[in-house]
């Protein structure tokens, strides 16, 4: 590898690459990507798991099937029957009332087992919920339980390496979630994905926090990465219900793992994983956690997350149940809230510095609360779409605020090391969701 690299380091592409391994910007398009990918298997699988389990658990009645009904053999014609009736109506005038009499009783009870069906399939979706918030909620849990190792790891070690084993494990996971055809598997690669998640979104942070140390460039910076992530939050459930509509459920997990295949092979070429001691002394985590200003910020973004934590597992079921919506229809009501994130995010960056990002945050969770009483006033899905681009529109405001202020209070309070504070922000963000799918999962 090095005689390599030496032959390269002779050449214009050597050049070349060389240029870009120095470049921030190509850092930050890295990290963007990793969150894109790493945000589309968190909510690829919104519009794929319910109806997938429901199917494994029913395969006698699956929900997207025509309901079976038994015929007899050999029906006869309507010209003979409508003969023989008339001729037995001429003969005993009572056969009309029998035959109505048996048409009405045959009617009640297909209604009767009609709306037998429909109340014990409402029963099974409302049992699924549990099993579905506590699969999703797997991820953030075990990413809760990885942060705090991963912090500090970031700095014996450097970011990239921890960057480049993020990627590998999500690799693994969508491989896993192509393929698993049982509620176990499903549970094992959700999980694993959680590990994953942490190293990738704290390593990422800490890089752009230490390529970017000016305040308002760093707010930029994390701006455009959470717009990758927005725009993975934003593709994964629309893109997830087409794919598993129209192809098959294991075509949009293979898609997803091939371009996070890409993503590792650029790692590889542009960040050079390698071990990088840090020369300045880490904040313990103890003080981290223990400052007033640091428990706010995340406390803020554990808020924020917690609604629409809530509304994964919960609204595609909820539209099953009540509006009959259909695989596409389940993926595409997010197709608000991510497209107003990705907005939201990139528009607070530059003006959170300008505004002030406790005021941005404040305005945000203020919105949050508003939007998700409106949510449960629907009766359709276009009553859907104002509160959860409010909802998306609002997380973005306090995600794009409070990510740089964790860097910039760190800068200022403590040592200018951000693995660690970059852990505590992915603990807030994972606890968000794992509250929110408590409380969901209580409620139920």
């Amino acid at each position: 590898m090095t005689v390599v690299n030496e032959w390269l380091s002779g050449t214009r592409l050597g050049s070349w690459i060389q240029r870009c391994r120095e470049s921030r910007r190509l850092v930050l398009f890295i990290v963007a990507i990793a969150l894109l990918l790493d945000n589309m298997l968190l909510t690829i699988v919104v519009p794929i798991i319910p109806e997938f389990l429901y199917d494994i658990n029913h395969p006698e009645a699956p929900l997207d099937g025509v309901p079976r009904v038994t015929t007899t053999a050999n029906t006869p014609t309507k010209e003979p029957c409508e003969k023989y009736i008339k001729m037995l109506s001429k003969l005993d005038p009572e056969f009309n009332e029998s035959l109505y009499a048996t048409t009405t009783s045959t009617y009640e009870n297909l209604t009767q087992i009609e709306l037998t069906e429909k109340e014990q399939k409402h029963k099974y979706l409302v049992q699924e919920t549990v099993e579905v918030g506590m699969l999703f909620a797997s991820k953030a849990f075990v990413q809760l339980v990885t942060n705090p190792f991963v912090g500090p790891l970031t700095h014996k070690i450097g970011y990239s390496v921890p960057m480049f084993a993020g990627f590998v494990i999500m690799f693994l996971s969508t491989i896993i979630f192509a393929f698993g055809r049982s509620y176990s598997v499903l549970f094992i690669a959700r999980a694993l994905q959680g590990i994953g998640s942490s190293c990738s979104s704290v390593s990422g942070m800490g890089m752009l926090a230490e390529r970017y140390p000016d305040d308002k460039e760093r707010g930029n910076a994390m701006g455009i990465a959470l717009g990758g992530l927005a725009l993975g939050v934003l593709i994964g459930p629309p893109f997830g219900g087409l794919m598993y509509e129209f192809v098959g459920k294991s075509a949009p997990f293979l898609i997803l793992a091939a371009l996070a295949l890409g993503d590792g092979l650029l790692q590889l070429l542009m960040l050079q994983p390698s071990v990088t001691i840090q020369e300045s002394d880490p904040p313990s985590l103890r003080s981290l956690v223990t400052d007033p200003y640091i428990v706010i910020a995340a406390g803020a973004i554990i808020f924020a997350n917690m609604g629409i934590a809530m509304l994964e597992p919960s609204l595609p079921i909820w539209m099953m149940d009540t509006m009959g919506a259909g695989r596409w229809k389940q993926g595409v009501t997010f197709l608000p809230a991510s497209i107003s994130y990705l907005i939201g995010t990139n528009l607070f960056g530059p003006l959170g510095h300008k505004m002030g990002r406790w005021l941005a945050a404040l305005l945000g969770l203020i919105i949050i609360g508003i939007c998700l009483m409106c949510i449960p006033l629907a009766t359709n899905m276009n009553h859907l779409i104002v509160p959860n681009a409010g909802l998306g529109f609002a997380i973005g405001m306090v995600d794009s605020s409070m990510m740089p202020e964790l860097g910039y209070l760190v800068d200022i309070r403590h040592s200018a090391v951000y693995g660690s504070v970059y852990a505590i922000g992915d603990v807030a963000f994972c606890l968000g969701f794992a509250i929110g799918k408590k409380i969901f999962n209580s409620i139920m």
